[in-house]
């Protein structure tokens, strides 16, 4: 029998081969984000990338997660965008979706295979750079283990009702990601700002 490719998958069967997973933290994310890390610095070098952050919860210590290795990349307001997208997809990264309104927001993915994720996956967020919440969600949960355990039984709660509805999943933790989003950029200040 032949396999679909993904381009060819509706979304039910990309969420079918690609459930929501949780894992155990992994003391190698921090190594798979700086080898990604190093790729685009040497490729960005030019002024283009004005910050690389690892963000989502494989960059908190101890908490579970998605091993899914969320990686921030902010670019300069006067970037080529379809230089940048040439350039990444070139790297083997997938365009996975693409905003511009209201703000610019382009997502790449790597990882993903007809067959399923490989060992490691990969998000890449490019966006032109700012105060990012994500940012500040990722320090609060690092400063309090205590908040941090509260968002994995959220995680776990929500894996169990949406394994395979992966929009379902992201929406049903915004109100948490929000509340302490606001409560982190009003304890660091202007930590992020450009």
């Amino acid at each position: 029998m032949m396999v679909k490719e993904l381009s060819e998958m509706t979304l039910e069967e990309l969420w079918q081969l690609f459930p929501i997973v949780l894992k155990e933290y992994n003391p190698e994310y921090p190594n798979w984000y700086r080898t990604e890390k190093e790729k685009l610095t040497e490729k960005f070098n030019d002024g283009t990338m004005i910050r690389i952050s690892h963000i989502g919860s494989t960059a908190v210590p101890g908490i579970i997660a998605k091993p899914i290795i969320d990686i921030l990349m902010e670019i300069s307001y006067t970037t080529d965008i379809e230089q940048i997208t040439d350039t990444l997809k070139s790297m083997q990264w997938v365009l996975m979706n693409y905003m511009n309104k209201p703000i610019f927001k382009q997502t790449y993915n790597k990882g993903y295979t007809k067959y399923g994720f490989e060992e490691k996956v990969y998000h890449l967020h490019v966006r032109y750079t700012d105060d990012w919440r994500e940012l500040y969600f990722r320090d609060y949960l690092v400063e309090h283990p205590e908040v941090a355990g509260e968002y994995a039984g959220l995680k776990k709660q929500l894996k169990e009702k949406f394994e395979h509805n992966r929009d379902a999943y992201t929406d049903a933790k915004e109100e948490f990601i929000s509340q302490y989003s606001e409560i982190a950029k009003i304890q660091y200040g202007e930590r992020y700002k450009p």
